[in-house]
């Protein structure tokens, strides 16, 4: 088991500057100049050419690309991710602001779409061939089909909206005078603020999940260990779920480690629409500004959550699973 961890952590490392090298250089030949946007760049200084090249002096812009990257991996190597060419801000504390709502709002989404996918695509198994079976199967096709974009706004206009129902809020993650409320009332307002973009980020997930345990579970019903248990007059539910659905889990393992980047990259869209400060939503203005050290900051903790979550996967899979040799190790 350690020489196969070794291993791995040796290769994410070209993977990690492949990802970083990619990102940087896509971001630098991305149409739009960083210092035309900034506020401070040329309209403050009587003469804008001078201005724009002493801007460009003191960032290292007007350097080559080869170059720059290779004063930024520097940088990282040290845990410095620069300033923001737009508020002039740590990279790195822009990033320890926008990370924990980020977690927040991805941990209770992930929770949330494997809670329901779980009893969905076991029920959808042991009732296959029925009209409940054949409605989920449509409802969970049609939940997936639909954009999240599209989703998030209609859940907005509907359920904040004054003109619908407005019950939820609006925009944000908590409302005005949070810090004056009591602890009832802080997570009462925090839930309220939390509920819809939970349930967008969710849902997506929660469709592909039910979809492969039902398919697993298919398979493992159909077993002979299975056939087995109920010979021996085990109860169908004690072999749905201890026999049947312990083994289905086992595929569930690899999807788990790659459901979290994806939920870290599909709220881009959530934050952006409900206006929830987190990593998405930075990631997005940083792109839009040319913010290119903040671009940088984002990709790398992403491609990091990535290959850490791809990692523990494939651990996670075969201590679970003892006929899986670790490394082709006997």
């Amino acid at each position: 088991m350690r020489r196969y961890l070794l291993k791995r952590l040796l290769q994410m490392v070209p993977t990690f500057f492949g990802i970083t090298a990619l990102t940087f250089f896509a971001a630098q030949l991305a149409p739009g100049d960083p210092l035309q946007l900034d506020p401070e760049g040329a309209s403050a200084q009587v003469d804008a050419h001078q201005a724009l090249d002493a801007f460009r002096q003191r960032h290292g812009l007007d350097q080559p690309m080869v170059v720059q990257y290779a004063r930024w991996v520097g940088k990282v190597a040290v845990f410095d991710f620069g300033r923001s060419l737009h508020d002039h801000r740590p990279v790195s504390e822009l990033l320890a602001e926008a990370l924990p709502r980020t977690l927040l709002l991805t941990t209770l989404a992930l929770l949330l779409a494997f809670g329901l996918a779980l009893p969905l695509g076991v029920q959808g198994a042991v009732k296959e061939g029925s009209w409940a079976a054949r409605l989920l199967s449509g409802a969970l096709f049609m939940v997936y089909a639909m954009p999240a974009f599209w989703v998030a706004v209609m859940a907005l206009l509907l359920f904040s909206s004054p003109r619908f129902l407005g019950w939820l809020p609006f925009q944000g993650l908590t409302s005005e005078g949070f810090a004056s409320l009591s602890f009832a009332g802080k997570a009462a307002d925090l839930a309220a603020h939390l509920l819809l973009p939970v349930l967008c980020l969710a849902y997506p997930t929660l469709s592909v999940v039910a979809v492969q345990v039902r398919s697993a579970m298919r398979s493992a019903l159909s077993q002979d260990y299975v056939r087995a248990a109920r010979a021996r007059g085990i109860p169908e539910r004690r072999v749905v779920y201890r026999h049947a659905l312990r083994n289905s889990l086992l595929p569930l393992t690899t999807l788990l480690g790659l459901t979290l980047p994806n939920l870290v990259g599909g709220s881009v869209v959530v934050e952006r629409v409900f206006g929830i400060p987190g990593m998405g939503l930075l990631a997005f203005d940083a792109i839009a500004n040319r913010d290119y050290p903040v671009v940088m900051g984002v990709a790398t903790l992403v491609a990091l959550v990535t290959m850490l979550s791809v990692l523990a996967a494939d651990l996670l899979y075969a201590v679970a699973d003892p006929r899986v040799r670790v490394g082709g190790e006997a």
